[in-house]
């Protein structure tokens, strides 16, 4: 009887570290908190706006002027900055949040007109997606710092938002230097 008690009760002890860890883990997944759509929507756009710019800037540092190869330098570390600040604010606090890793559908089509394009109409769109993707930008992280049911998120978004105004202004110069935009075709 006493060898069968502990023989049980030795079953038991090996089982026990993966049972307690199995609790564990699914006791920590039932804390994560919850997000709102609204905070969803608002890492989603995030992230695909910094592949854009990141995706497009590196596009600009082969075909650019020089003035726009100087912006993309800053734009890919800066919206790498952004990505991993967001990142790491998702992963302290915890979130069950889906970040994408590739571009939406109308932030592909700007990608792609932009690969096409060449010279003169390289210069001039790249440009001009910059001042409106950075207005886009600033637009959003406005929503969020003023609306968002973060904490941490709100502030976060609030504290970014000048090196945003900041990159629309030299945006901004970047159009004024360059031939202007063809249409779109």
């Amino acid at each position: 009887m006493k060898t069968t008690t502990a023989l049980v009760l030795s079953c038991f002890m090996i089982a026990a570290p993966p049972l307690v860890q199995t609790a564990a883990a699914q006791s920590s997944a039932a804390q994560a908190p919850a997000i709102s759509p609204a905070t969803q929507q608002f890492i989603t756009q995030v992230a695909i706006s910094d592949l854009f710019e990141v995706a497009s800037s590196r596009l600009a540092l082969a075909r650019g002027t020089e003035g726009q190869k100087a912006f993309a330098n800053q734009m890919i570390e800066d919206h790498g900055k952004t990505s991993s600040e967001l990142r790491q604010l998702i992963v302290v606090r915890g979130l069950k949040v889906d970040i994408p890793s590739q571009l939406d559908s109308a932030h592909q089509d700007k990608y792609d007109q932009l690969n096409n394009a060449r010279g003169n109409d390289f210069q001039a769109l790249y440009a001009s997606q910059q001042v409106a993707a950075h207005k886009d930008a600033i637009a959003l992280f406005q929503r969020y710092a003023q609306n968002g049911d973060l904490p941490e998120l709100k502030d976060w978004a609030g504290k970014t938002l000048p090196a945003l105004k900041h990159h629309l202004e030299m945006a901004q110069k970047l159009g004024a230097a360059a031939p202007a935009a063809p249409a779109a075709k």
